[in-house]
């Protein structure tokens, strides 16, 4: 360790950079993106943004405040993009659900970083305020379509519309991150993932007595 005083070209790289928050965001994306969420950290964000490892200290307390910010951004574009995917309320509520499980897949492919951070990157929503609203806004999406599903349903098979929401939530991720995500993660199958993920919920829906037609 050196405690040398920083020479004034060190002091400059260190504390005046442009937007240095939204740099290193950007370099925790890269390195998501070239390490996985494991390869994260404070020195190597600094490095990347070009700024003494000191730096990042004004805008994240550790690591884990600069992955909780990157999965933040993911929940919100991804609420978005689901929210978009829903058909109006007069539409079929089935066929509402199956626009978010493709708009799910479609995030996984065209947002490896965003994705790996938001369920891999080792940060609990419920320790960030304002990733813990995201994430719900996101959770509340597929709940609000279970709960129509679930009225249409013959009462004696009505399954409650959080188990509901909680089982498609875990089918949907199982196959975008399988066998959909835009990184080295995705395997490949004989069928497009957004078939295997709409047969599986129509098998899941019909277990509770969903028909469709009726």
């Amino acid at each position: 360790m050196s405690w040398r005083r920083p020479d004034h070209d060190e002091r400059k790289r260190g504390y005046h950079h442009g937007n240095l928050r939204e740099a290193l965001v950007d370099a925790a994306m890269a390195l998501i993106g070239e390490r996985g969420p494991e390869g994260v950290t404070l020195a190597e964000a600094a490095r990347m943004a070009g700024v003494s490892t000191a730096a990042p200290y004004r805008h994240f307390k550790d690591r884990d405040a600069l992955m909780a910010e990157v999965a933040k951004r993911g929940f919100s574009r991804f609420a978005d993009r689901i929210r978009a995917a829903r058909h109006p309320d007069g539409a079929d509520a089935v066929e509402s659900l199956m626009g978010i499980g493709r708009a799910y897949i479609g995030f996984a492919r065209s947002e490896p970083a965003l994705y790996s951070a938001m369920f891999e990157g080792g940060v609990s929503p419920a320790t960030d305020g304002e990733l813990r609203r995201e994430a719900d806004r996101a959770f509340e999406i597929l709940l609000s379509a279970c709960e129509r599903i679930r009225n249409t349903l013959p009462e004696d098979t009505r399954a409650p519309a959080l188990m509901m929401a909680l089982h498609i939530w875990s089918l949907s991720h199982g196959v975008a991150s399988l066998f959909a995500r835009g990184d080295r993660g995705r395997r490949a199958i004989p069928v497009p993932p957004e078939d295997l993920l709409e047969a599986g919920t129509l098998i899941y829906l019909r277990g509770l007595g969903y028909e469709p037609g009726k």
